[in-house]
């Protein structure tokens, strides 16, 4: 596709999608009601990405947009975990050291 064409998405990919999101999140629900420990956060976390993922590849259209798009999303997205884990990092070394003195 060249500049400035716009590529059409069926509505039964979008339907599709849809359905995905609602069984996602009926998912997230019912993997909620389980102890998994550690994991509930990382497992919540994940099926939010996966939900996330669907929502900017069809509905924001980064699937069949231009490859910048998502290079400059997904690096973006980096650079916030970055921040996240410099503040976490921060975070428990100021625990440690008030709970050793």
């Amino acid at each position: 596709m060249g500049s400035g064409e716009h590529h059409i998405i069926p509505a039964r990919t979008f339907l599709n999608v849809l359905i995905a999101l609602l069984i996602l999140t009926v998912l997230t629900v019912w993997v909620a009601q389980f102890h998994f420990g550690a994991f509930n956060a990382f497992i919540a976390m994940f099926i939010a990405s996966v939900k996330g993922s669907l929502v900017l590849l069809y509905f924001m259209h980064l699937k069949y947009d231009d490859k910048l798009y998502p290079v400059v999303f997904f690096t973006s997205i980096f650079f916030l975990f970055v921040f996240f884990f410099f503040s976490q990092l921060d975070i428990v070394t100021r625990i440690v050291e008030t709970s050793t003195l």
